[in-house]
């Protein structure tokens, strides 16, 4: 450790390409792909984050003495609360009516990816310790929210070390929950099924043999696999899926083949094909132990073939490529019955207003404790056999 203390200067980019791709990742970003160099610039660069969507970069840059990148954060100004999945529209409207200003807001984040990774990237190789790090990029993050003028700075799904660093800053803290699947080291796909109860054994089958019995062919396809035709196909999936949801399109037709070609055979598209023709696609990204359920869309109506392209398929990959689990995305209690148990997610707000801390602070405290107590009952609904079942 260094006998003082160093002398850290922040600086905002307004672009991820302002900030070198090796730089970047040696602070982190290349053990999850959602926070890597590659992933965040084909956000950028295809328009899908910009004043269009309302995302402005400001990735965090946190350098020493010499210049060299120690930290770093893809951070993000706000002037609204969409595409985050943890929602704060009830802390701005109440900020708003006693005549604050919620927005503009900083956001660390992937865009538009609810994926627990790391939203602190620090360098490991260097003489400082990690916590110490951790601490000087949230304190950063903090002073630059009061420095802006700004209401409040938010670190969404970040990793359990970094919420409790940060809970230890005074930020506060928040838990939310998603639904996991895990690898107890099946062999294969009918050895998974074998851990559950007779009853919803019979099920999954059912499902699968029902969307396989419906004329489509599947495949799985990686890196150069993925043509421009799936793309092209694949981008009508997605608005297919955000017009049915009421939602905003904000990934351009341009992200999805820059993402295939800046991260390679980390993009894994499961595609549903009838008659030749593409009619079904699931995005994913592979991360060095874990798969990550992104999008997914459908064109005509087919019986179970969200859960089998979304769900089974994807089981089957982490159980072929011995990943340890899959992370299917935001929401969905279905989940739990083909294997995915509930999670607990992790995010962390600092807000400047005193007033407006202690009330959302409160309501945290509260927020937890139901959140906790939900999760524990959810996972009495386990599809898995407990002593004594078959």
């Amino acid at each position: 450790m260094p006998d003082r203390a160093p002398t850290l200067s922040l600086s905002l980019h307004r672009s991820i390409a302002e900030i070198d791709p090796a730089e970047w990742d040696a602070c982190g970003g290349a053990a999850n792909p959602f926070v890597s160099h590659a992933f965040l610039g084909a956000v950028e660069e295809s328009g899908s984050t910009g004043r269009r969507t309302g995302w402005l970069p400001q990735h965090a840059a946190l350098r020493d003495e010499s210049g060299t990148l120690l930290a770093a954060a893809p951070m993000y100004a706000k002037s609204h609360s969409y595409g985050e999945y943890v929602f704060d529209h009830g802390w701005a409207q109440a900020f708003e009516r006693a005549g604050g200003q919620y927005y503009p807001k900083l956001q660390v984040a992937s865009p538009f990816s609810p994926v627990t990774g790391p939203r602190l990237l620090v360098r490991p190789d260097t003489a400082h310790p990690r916590p110490a790090l951790l601490a000087a990029i949230g304190d950063a993050l903090r002073q630059a929210c009061g420095a802006l003028s700004l209401s409040s700075v938010h670190v969404a799904f970040c990793e359990e070390a970094e919420y409790r660093q940060l809970g230890e800053q005074g930020w506060l803290q928040r838990i939310g929950m998603q639904f996991h699947w895990e690898n107890a080291g099946y062999a294969d796909f009918e050895a998974f099924l074998a851990a559950f109860n007779s009853r919803k054994r019979k099920a999954v089958r059912r499902e699968r043999r029902d969307a396989q019995a419906a004329g489509l062919v599947f495949r799985t396809l990686r890196g150069q696999e993925i043509t421009p035709r799936h793309w092209a196909a694949f981008h009508r999936f997605y608005l297919s899926t955000v017009d049915r949801k009421w939602g905003s399109a904000y990934l351009t037709e341009r992200f999805f083949p820059l993402l295939g070609e800046r991260l390679g055979d980390a993009v894994v598209l499961m595609v549903a094909e009838h008659d030749g023709e593409p009619v079904a696609g699931a995005l994913n990204l592979l991360g060095p132990d874990a798969l990550y359920g992104r999008n997914w869309g459908c064109e005509g109506d087919w019986p179970f073939l969200h859960f089998e392209l979304c769900y089974y398929r994807a089981i089957e990959f982490a159980i072929e490529h011995g990943l340890k689990r899959v992370e299917a995305g935001a929401q969905g209690e279905h989940k739990i019955q083909r294997g995915y148990l509930p999670r607990p997610t992790y995010s962390a707000h600092w807000i400047e207003h005193g007033g407006l801390r202690h009330a959302v602070a409160d309501f945290l405290d509260h927020e937890r404790r139901a959140r906790e107590a939900e999760m524990a009952e959810l996972a009495t609904l386990s599809p898995y056999r407990q002593d004594g079942e078959t």
